[in-house]
């Protein structure tokens, strides 16, 4: 899969080429994740005047872990350098900064299916799909690159649609290739359940599909999670300390960021380990 990892390391934030889109753009409130409101479009009060976080090294017990676990898929350095040609909001019209917060949310949605598309074609299994994921991606690459005006007026949601219908073929694909001979993935079928803070201590998920599961709290030590599809899972808290994804798909980074691992967790190769998992932070 080096061809895939390759491409999915053009589909991760580089700050260094934004202007902190993700600090303005968005809203957040006050909440476990967030140490207060912020409305959409009102830059961030730790956002300093050159785009860097003023406590980039303390967001978690400062009570930003929000913004720890967030990733804009690369959609920051796209709408800050191509779509809008480099012309920071700070210095165009209030017009132009408004168009760069409309249509910042759009480009990391389209950014995140990219990210999705770019896995399934790495994946063997997915083979049979080849050609309409190839299709499918260079359509969303194409709307990614669609002006200010039309991008802001893009219907995503109808787009997203049509996507999830292919990687639901994808993820059938790739989990019968985990799961063995038919029949032997049974009762593994996780989507969408409520399995928060579930005791999951050691157990045999290889080949389950987890789409959307609610996994916040739950403990997966030493779980097996081998070829899971974990799309849309949300692993907020969740301890995978010691746990196997050895071949896990559809994972991203801020699922990975979100959770609690140790140095023995092991993630496909297409995520990273955060640095507390072995820092004790």
């Amino acid at each position: 899969m080096p061809d895939q990892i390759a491409g999915l390391s053009e589909l991760r934030g580089d700050c260094a080429r934004c202007f902190g889109l993700c600090c303005v753009a968005l809203p957040f409130g006050a909440s476990s994740d967030f140490a207060l409101d912020k409305p959409a479009g009102k830059p961030c009060p730790n956002l300093q005047g050159d785009h860097r976080c003023g406590i980039h090294t303390e967001l978690r017990t400062k009570g930003f872990t929000g913004c720890t676990v967030y990733d804009c898929f690369g959609a920051g350095q796209k709408v800050a350098q191509v779509t809008f040609g480099g012309q920071d909001w700070r210095t165009g019209t209030k017009e132009h900064a408004r168009a760069m917060f409309d249509v910042f949310p759009v480009v990391r949605q389209l950014h995140e299916l990219l990210w999705y598309l770019t896995e399934a074609l790495g994946l063997p299994a997915a083979r049979p799909v080849h050609a309409d994921l190839r299709r499918a991606l260079a359509e969303t690459e194409r709307l990614t690159l669609l002006p200010p005006g039309e991008l802001a007026e893009l219907d995503v949601a109808t787009h997203r649609q049509e996507v999830n219908v292919l990687l639901l073929r994808v993820g059938e694909l790739a989990r019968a290739g985990a799961g063995g001979k038919k029949g032997k993935g049974k009762g593994k079928d996780r989507r969408g359940a409520d399995l928060m803070g579930a005791r999951l201590r050691g157990a045999d998920l290889r080949g389950a599909t987890l789409r959307g599961a609610c996994l916040i709290a739950a403990d997966l030590t030493g779980a097996d999670l081998r070829g899971a599809e974990m799309i849309g899972a949300d692993l907020r808290d969740a301890d995978l300390t010691d746990a196997d994804l050895t071949g896990a798909f559809f994972l991203t980074q801020p699922q990975v960021d979100s959770a609690r691992g140790s140095a023995g967790t092991r993630l496909p190769e297409s995520v990273r380990a955060p640095v507390r998992w072995t820092a004790g932070g």
